[in-house]
Formats: C-alpha cells, structure tokens, sequence
C-alpha cells in the first residue's frame, strides 16, 4: 500500500518535471498533479489497455513508438477532465509522454529495491 502511495505522488512529481520542461504542457500544483497522475493512471489501465490491444501490430511496426501516442492521447484525454491540468495539443501531449515514459523508468530504476 505505502509503495502504491509512493509511485502515485512519484508520478505527481513527474508531471510537474513535465510541466517546467515541456512548451504547453502545464500543471497548476500539487493538487492537480496528484489528481492527473491518478485519472492518467486509470485512463492507460482502462481505455489505454484497449487502444494498445487493438494497435498492436502498429505498435510492433514502428518498434513500440506508437505506444508514445496512445499515452499522448491518455494525457490530452486527462488534461480535458482535471482541472488545473491543461495540455495543448497532441504536440506538447507527445513529448509529455516522451519525458514521462524516460522520467518513469528512472522512477522504477530508483524504486525497484525500497
């Protein structure tokens, strides 16, 4: 439970790592960093899940980069339903997911072993 707790506010921390380095991606705070980072979690369980079965062959096609704009679409779904989170356009959506998918494996690289 407390390592479930730790990876959400991690991933919080991540989107406002994102926010500061990312034209157009914006995060207002804390707050609506801890509620992206849960509805974008939610949405890439749910309808992401979906969208990466159904895409998979385009998926192995480009080596898994089509991945990158499925959860770029995850974001710019969430950014439309969290308020104090705001994306515009596909553009700063795709290279959120691009810091976000580098700044996740440093976070499960740092986490592995606590």
């Amino acid at each position: 439970m407390v390592r479930l707790l730790v990876q959400w506010l991690l991933s919080a921390v991540a989107l406002l790592v994102v926010s500061n380095l990312v034209p157009g991606f914006y995060v207002q705070g804390l707050g609506p960093a801890l509620v992206a980072a849960l509805v974008i979690g939610l949405l890439n369980a749910t309808v992401g899940f979906l969208l990466k079965i159904l895409t998979f062959p385009i998926s192995i096609l480009t080596l898994g980069l089509f991945l990158l704009v499925i959860n770029g679409l995850m974001i710019m779904v969430a950014s439309n339903l969290v308020r104090g989170f705001h994306v515009r356009g596909f553009g700063p959506a795709f290279w959120g997911a691009v810091v976000l998918a580098l700044l996740g494996m440093l976070i499960r690289a740092v986490t592995k072993n606590a």
